[in-house]
């Protein structure tokens, strides 16, 4: 067995090896680049070695620079993580040169497997359901158009090197074809060096699901089963989830079955992901093969018990697999959210920034399942617009898929994250999805639940009236706690008993009672006069930003941020101020004037931190609606920004290259 590995990545990726590298007695080496000198990946680390600007080019993808380094700290092998350089074929051969093992499949593998173009080919050779398609390179927009034509739209335009969404464009006729095409070639030859293009037919409501394998260098090779992964936005995987709720087991163990057959036609050695798509019939269609560890391997973990990483480690040091197919089963439910710094209420635009307070929920057992967060970053750690804006993946397993949603939902709540925007509230939304809920899932399940974007999600009346208890409960304990304070010069005033609690436009009338601190009972007052006690059990303190509680017996947790004008509420994906009054003081703040929005009608705003690619209109320009007017690149994707309805360019603010922050004026309207 290895004594001291190198991971070749960084994030979370690169402190979930670290995790089980010290659980096998492995010391562990981290790179860095001037942007993640700080990280937790190279605190976690025994040794990290800096590698070069942040720019992933000038850094994580040079080869040299991690050759360099197994050098320098003598590392006798290398993790590469998921994304860089896990499934470039000349990495594992640059290792080689020097005696340095690669942990992960063998160069052959790679290259069969790594081009999506020449995988195609083999599975349908290997007798591998494939999606129908042109399985070859296109030569250019004219090709790409001919062969879309041949096939029927819609079509994927794709990157023959991709994977993580980019470089894939879903295009549904011919006169979006040449913006797609060209995106799509320029977001894969800046992520991977390698702008070929193929193009393949998009199969309607299709679900997203992948087997995950496990080879060794002595020929055995199995499957652990699916993975569902529909749950996808601009083609990137938001929620994935193990087993999938589509399945049974006859369809299951044939696409193991493929997905082994497969592997074992590359002489696959290591751990992988064989992707395919599933028709509403449960017809499936080889995609891809990703030879490497998954982002979402997690939730595989959860319900076999296998340690992936551990796996892949044990088979590049020559070890046979210890498991076989006969010992694999699964139990219960597991599911993953991916946590992202994005704003979902601006279309899940980037943000970067630090974070101000990071408090996840406490990882092990519960009564309810299991909690795991893999995660790469800390309180007051930056998030950085050179790499991939993800958190963290909160993951919980149970009994049940209906429990571990449950236990998700309430993860989530307590998951309190500031100084940046996040996509906690709309993973909220979805757990809390009728049609998620019963697992009625296709990749186009976002676009088609929410098809005007997502706006936050509506309270119940229900869970509307228990806010308003627990924002009564919070102001009536910062008064007893003031009232508490010794070497005041006239004895506080009385609790007062009869309050509202403003809410979304509504009044909910709240009854208080206090004998100190511990003893404060809440009572929600109907129209009729009659009172519902409301018993809320806590030891919460008002510094903690999250209120924990038992809400009537059930276990609650709801965000808190006390402001000038009342309490934010965080809670099931919502997020309300609560303003709590005397009965007088509601009837004056009704009187109060609005504050209006500034009309912004008239100016392209930068939606996020980024680079402009593009400016694609001059001033005096007609444009209609829907038309581009510029692209904005942020962490490695193209955004192209579209007028919303027909104008005239006035004024162009921006030019190509310039780096521009968000809500920065690129363009205005006569």
């Amino acid at each position: 067995m290895f004594k001291k590995i190198l991971i070749a990545n960084r994030g979370e990726i690169a402190c979930r090896v670290i995790k089980t590298a010290r659980k096998m007695g492995i010391q562990s080496v981290a790179v860095y680049s001037d942007a993640d000198k700080d990280a937790l990946h190279v605190e976690m680390a025994d040794e990290a070695v800096h590698i070069g600007p942040p720019p992933a080019a000038q850094s994580y993808l040079l080869a040299d620079r991690i050759v360099a380094a197994c050098r320098e700290t003598g590392a006798e092998a290398v993790h590469p993580g998921y994304g860089f350089l896990s499934e470039r074929q000349s990495f594992p051969e640059a290792l080689a040169k020097v005696g340095v093992v690669f942990i992960g499949p063998n160069p052959g593998a790679i290259s069969a497997m790594g081009d999506k173009i020449e995988s195609k080919k083999l599975a349908a050779k290997a007798k591998v359901n494939t999606v129908p398609g042109y399985i070859g390179e296109i030569s250019g927009v004219d090709h790409a158009l001919r062969i879309a034509t041949e096939i029927g739209y819609p079509v994927m335009v794709k990157a023959s090197a991709g994977g993580g969404g980019k470089g894939l464009r879903v295009v549904q006729n011919a006169d979006e074809m040449a913006q797609a095409f060209q995106s799509a070639m320029n977001e894969a030859r800046a992520s991977f060096g390698d702008d070929r293009i193929f193009v393949e037919k998009f199969v309607t409501q299709p679900r997203h699901i992948e087997i995950q394998v496990l080879g060794d260098k002595h020929g055995n090779t199995i499957h652990l089963g699916e993975r569902e992964c529909s749950i996808q936005r601009r083609h990137q995987k938001v929620i994935e989830e193990a087993p999938s709720p589509f399945l049974d087991m006859e369809t299951r163990m044939a696409m193991g079955a493929q997905a082994v057959a497969l592997a074992k036609a590359v002489n696959y050695d290591s751990a992988g992901t064989v992707e395919f798509i599933v028709d509403g019939d449960r017809n499936f269609y080889f995609l891809e093969m990703n030879t490497r560890l998954q982002v979402e391997h997690p939730v595989t973990e959860l319900v076999t018990g296998v340690d992936l990483v551990e796996q892949m480690i044990r088979v590049a040091a020559g070890e046979k697999l210890s498991i076989t197919q006969k010992d694999i089963s699964w139990k219960g439910w597991a599911v993953e959210s991916r946590i992202y710094a994005e704003d979902p209420y601006r279309n899940f635009l980037p943000s970067i920034g630090r974070l101000v307070r990071y408090r996840p929920p406490a990882e092990g057992k519960t009564g309810e399942g299991i909690v795991r967060n893999d995660t790469g970053v800390f309180e007051g750690g930056e998030i950085s617009m050179f790499y991939d804006p993800m958190i963290a993946k909160l993951c919980t397993h149970a009994a049940s898929r209906s429990e571990a949603i449950a236990l998700q939902a309430q993860a989530l709540d307590a998951f309190y994250i500031d100084g940046i925007q996040h996509n906690v509230p709309f993973l909220q939304a979805v757990m809390h999805n009728q049609r998620f809920q019963s697992g009625r899932l296709t990749t186009g399940f976002i676009a088609e639940e929410f098809p005007e974007g997502f706006h936050g999600i509506a309270l119940g009346d229900q869970t509307e009236r228990t806010l308003a208890a627990v924002a009564a409960f919070v102001r009536a304990r910062d008064l007893v706690r003031s009232r508490q304070i010794s070497g005041q010069i006239s004895a506080p005033a009385a609790l007062a008993r009869d309050w509202v609690v403003h809410i979304e436009d509504r009044d909910h009338r709240v009854a208080i009672s206090a004998g100190s601190v511990d003893q404060i009972q809440i009572a929600l007052v109907g129209k009729d006069g009659a009172e519902r006690s409301v018993a809320i059990a806590t030891d919460w303190e008002p510094s903690q930003p999250v209120f924990r509680a038992l809400v009537d017996g059930k276990p609650m947790a709801v965000q808190i941020e006390q402001r000038v004008d009342g309490i934010v509420l965080t809670h099931g994906g919502a997020k309300v101020v609560a303003r709590v009054f005397r009965p007088r003081d509601a009837e004056l703040a009704k009187l109060m004037p609005i504050k209006v929005a500034p009309d912004t009608s008239k100016l392209l705003l930068c939606p996020m931190p980024g680079l402009v690619v593009s400016i694609n209109v001059e001033v005096g320009q007609e444009v209609k609606g829907g038309e581009t007017l510029a692209v904005v690149e942020a962490m490695k994707m193209e955004n192209v920004l579209r007028a919303e309805r027909d104008g005239i360019i006035a004024k162009i603010n921006a030019k190509k290259g310039d780096s521009l922050a968000v809500d920065a004026v690129i363009l205005e309207f006569e």
